[in-house]
């Protein structure tokens, strides 16, 4: 399906020439560098249209074409910064955008291709859990159809390139419940939001990657992944109807099995924007100018866990010790005391609004919000960083939230909640942020990033411990010129151009993320 305006009006690829004309960026050190505009942007759109610049053409700021313009990722551009740097950096096929929904949990969801013929899923991308799982034979799933939109379903025997997984493999954690070391592997995974879980058994198939160069190649990796059969409580309502991907550190997630495989190095970066779309990068080592600390390994269930020193609130700074989960499955930051009243009430001393007051039996979730007037249009609050072990500052470009609590009236909140025990930076506080998961290195790297911008310093050298295998040559089984009917029932291709679908379906569901939701997977 088309998109309107994606090819009836001339459109001008200003990208050298706006890079030069809008002027030069700070230089440094290695030479002179030049900010970088996406070609929508409102300091590209002012700059032509004070130029009067002939059959250039801008979609309205907010509607369908103007977030599909954003969301289709200029793969020669990058390509041709990650082969200066000699990187081997993998992304989904279907390509690395990322879109925040705020209907679906206010997570970060990408588009994946799986089996032969492939078929494509809406997946969460979660930090904060390991298991890649999807809506497969359903027993218990969250319905199919979404607006005018409907949902994949997996089968496995439907795909020609399905293999079970038996209780014998060494990824089964449910052995104990297996009949025999034949049978199919099990699974069941329960997360911290109330009575929240996805059950099944565990199979092999085909995940589509493509190489981030400017001759992109098909990569067909052989993953391991959930048969999701029975899903519960927010799978059903507000959050990953489509499945969920699992970024961990334990073994079965897809980055691992990547590193395990020679495919990629053992580290993946997720860049979230501020105005919702993001990137994902699978092998992505960072940069020599990012901020750095200490991954805090627990032997028990190894997470994405660092330690924090301390909190900056405006001018003053808070001393305190306290480790936190970094995990793009949850909506929103999560603190225990003494972290929650100490950033809550620095925050508050230094807000001039007047503090709104929820109806208690509301179920209002956050503590701390404030009245905007009708005509306000900026909020200033104060900056928020957190010290990390190492003395790096972790940014939060987007601590607040704005909510209509009703027509003409509105209100902005700390996004912050009280934890009971768990410290949990959740997606919100990595707004603005490139952040590098470095597994090999044991570090979490960041710096504030556009995730339209190509990247001005060279990569870090990669070092990877296992044998590198060559990406898989043509032919691929991955239909690059079609995409799937949307069916529970059948895969059979039908014409759609891959990067239209993926944008519209992006789209579509951006411009239709209107409810309230909170989610901890």
């Amino acid at each position: 399906m088309a998109i309107a305006g994606s090819g009836s009006r001339p459109l001008i690829r200003l990208w050298l020439l706006l890079a030069v004309a809008l002027g030069p960026a700070a230089s440094s050190a290695t030479g002179l560098g030049f900010e970088f505009h996406h070609r929508f942007s409102d300091r590209v759109r002012q700059w032509a249209e004070a130029r009067a610049i002939p059959g250039v053409w801008w979609p309205e700021k907010g509607a369908a074409e103007y977030y599909a313009a954003l969301a289709h990722h200029d793969r020669a551009l990058h390509g041709r910064s990650l082969a200066d740097a000699g990187g081997s950096e993998l992304t989904f096929v279907d390509g690395n955008a990322t879109v925040r929904l705020s209907s679906l949990g206010f997570l970060h969801y990408a588009i994946v291709a799986l089996g032969t013929p492939n078929v494509t899923f809406l997946v969460a991308l979660d930090t904060g859990s390991d298991l890649f799982w999807v809506p497969c034979d359903c027993l218990q799933c969250a319905p199919t159809e979404y607006g005018n939109l409907m949902f994949d379903i997996y089968s496995p025997s439907r795909s020609s390139t399905s293999q079970s997984i038996l209780c014998s493999n060494s990824l089964c954690d449910l052995q104990n419940s297996c009949p025999g070391a034949t049978s199919s592997c099990p699974y069941i995974v329960q997360y911290l939001s109330e009575n929240t879980s996805s059950s099944g058994v565990l199979v092999e198939d085909i995940l589509y990657l493509t190489t981030e160069d400017t001759t992109a190649r098909v990569v067909e990796a052989p993953i391991v992944f959930g048969c999701g059969m029975v899903q519960t409580g927010s799978f059903l309502r507000s959050a990953a109807p489509n499945g969920l991907f699992g970024l961990g550190m334990e073994n079965i997630s897809v980055p691992s099995i990547l590193s395990s495989k020679g495919l990629t190095s053992n580290s993946f970066s997720m860049c979230f924007g501020r105005d919702g779309f993001g990137r994902i990068t699978f092998g992505h080592k960072g940069s020599s100018d990012q901020l750095e600390t200490a991954l805090i390994i627990d032997s028990r269930h190894a997470s994405y866990k660092i330690n924090i020193n301390g909190i900056i609130v405006g001018n003053s700074s808070i001393d305190m010790l306290f480790s936190a989960i970094v995990d793009s499955g949850t909506s929103f930051t999560y603190l225990a005391d003494p972290a929650y009243t100490n950033l809550a009430e620095s925050f508050d001393e230094r807000v001039q609004e007047k503090r709104y007051k929820a109806d208690a039996n509301a179920g209002f979730p956050f503590d701390y919000c404030y009245e905007l007037s009708p005509t306000q249009t900026t909020i200033s609050g104060p900056k928020i960083n957190l010290k990390t072990d190492g003395g790096s500052g972790l940014p939060v470009n987007d601590p607040i939230i704005v909510i209509e609590i009703q027509k003409m009236q509105s209100i902005y909140c700390l996004a912050v909640l009280k934890s009971t025990g768990l410290n949990i930076i959740g997606q919100n506080f990595l707004t603005g942020l490139r952040v590098v998961f470095d597994r090999e290195r044991l570090i979490l790297g960041w710096k504030n990033f556009d995730c339209y911008s190509l990247e001005n310093s060279s990569n870090l050298s990669v070092h990877n411990s296992s044998t590198t295998h060559a990406a898989a040559p043509a032919p691929s089984t991955y239909t690059q010129e079609a995409t799937k009917v949307r069916s529970n029932t059948a895969q059979a291709p039908v014409a759609v151009a891959p990067s239209i679908h993926s944008s519209h379906f992006l789209t579509s569901l951006f411009l239709t993320s209107l409810i309230f939701s909170l989610v901890i997977l």
